[in-house]
């Protein structure tokens, strides 16, 4: 039968450590106890412990490693981000890991563990929608690891981050549903913790006190990032006698879950429900009516991520916050009554 090889892993969970201080003893780190490093070395040896030599290879042969970590990569955003970064690290030398955390915390440290194993030289991240215990990003800081957060972030005092201006963009899509005669505008969002989820909905909510209109805090719904969910949400505030009349959603799978459940409801979009959404894709040009949509810059977010990791690998210690503004699309979806139809030519904003 073939012999299980002992990894860092193995040697983490016995011990009951992280594999980063592991990693640590076993290069007589500083930052690691005399009695941790001998119960490192001690059960390394028993264990029969040997290097990855795939992991030194990555070291000391193959390109320079960069690892990134994205809650969902069959999203037309995250795969826009991504190719920002490869784009961004080819150029520079770099090659790039991604690892896809399917929005679950667990997932994310391990993710994180698996990189500090292979040694990439700096991660870049976003946060699974279940992050509320960000240690173990402490603990990256405390290996002196460069870590550049983008879209969802934790930690500012410790690692740089990228983010759109995502409350002036709610602001800006609000003010336009209203100045197209919408009255009650639903906003759903995914989980408060998120300071994408708040920053968002901060703007909304302040389009809604500059221009009078008062705020009905049952339709604003901040749940699980979800199409399922989102999608139920959505019919259960359209069936209300009360309902919307314009609807904001915060990220594409939201976006694409409350446009199916306007159709569900045979309702028209826009006479009946305007709608806008947080979305990066071409899509939101081809479905019918055609999509008003708040666009991320996807490809340039990504493309600053890397550019802040790698100066913070070659020793800039600066903590850096980066915006990059989106791009409101006016389309049909979102010009109630026919107000201002944008029509064939849709009209553009970057703010």
């Amino acid at each position: 039968m073939k012999q299980h090889r002992t990894s860092l892993k193995d040697l983490a969970a016995e011990l009951g450590v992280s594999i980063a201080t592991v990693s640590r003893a076993l290069h007589n780190s500083h930052e690691v106890g005399e009695d941790m490093k001998a119960k490192v070395r001690e059960l390394a040896q028993i264990r029969n412990y040997r290097p990855n030599p795939f992991a030194q290879s990555l070291r000391k042969e193959a390109p320079h490693i960069i690892g990134v970590i994205v809650p969902n990569l069959v999203t037309h955003y995250y795969a826009s981000v991504l190719d920002g970064i490869e784009d961004c690290a080819r150029r520079n030398g770099y090659s790039v890991f991604s690892a896809n955390s399917h929005e679950d915390h667990e997932r994310e440290i391990q993710a994180i563990e698996s990189f500090v194993s292979l040694h990439v030289e700096g991660i870049i991240a976003c946060l699974a929608q279940t992050t509320v215990d960000y240690s173990h990003y402490e603990q990256l800081h405390a290996m002196d690891m460069p870590v550049v957060f983008f879209a969802r972030t934790c930690l500012p005092q410790m690692f740089s981050q990228v983010v759109g201006n995502g409350d002036e963009a709610a602001y800006e899509a609000t003010v336009h549903l209203i100045e197209t005669g919408s009255r009650r505008i639903a906003f759903i969002g995914g989980p408060n913790h998120l300071d994408m989820v708040r920053r968002r909905k901060h703007g909304y909510l302040q389009a809604l006190k500059d221009k009078n209109i008062g705020i009905d805090r049952s339709l604003v719904v901040c749940d699980k990032i979800d199409f399922e969910v989102a999608r139920k949400a959505t019919i259960e505030l359209l069936r209300r006698p009360d309902r919307p009349d314009a609807i904001l959603a915060f990220n594409d799978i939201i976006t694409y879950a409350a446009f199916d459940a306007i159709k569900h409801e045979r309702l028209r979009i826009p006479q009946d429900v305007a709608i806008i959404g947080f979305t990066d894709g071409e899509n939101a040009a081809f479905v019918t009516p055609r999509l008003s949509a708040i666009m991320d810059q996807a490809h340039a977010q990504g493309t600053k991520a890397c550019e802040l990791l790698l100066r913070n690998i070659n020793g800039d210690k600066k903590i850096y916050k980066e915006i990059v503004p989106m791009i409101l699309k006016i389309r049909e979806s979102s010009e109630k009554n026919g107000s201002g139809m944008a029509g064939p030519n849709e009209a553009s904003r970057l703010f």
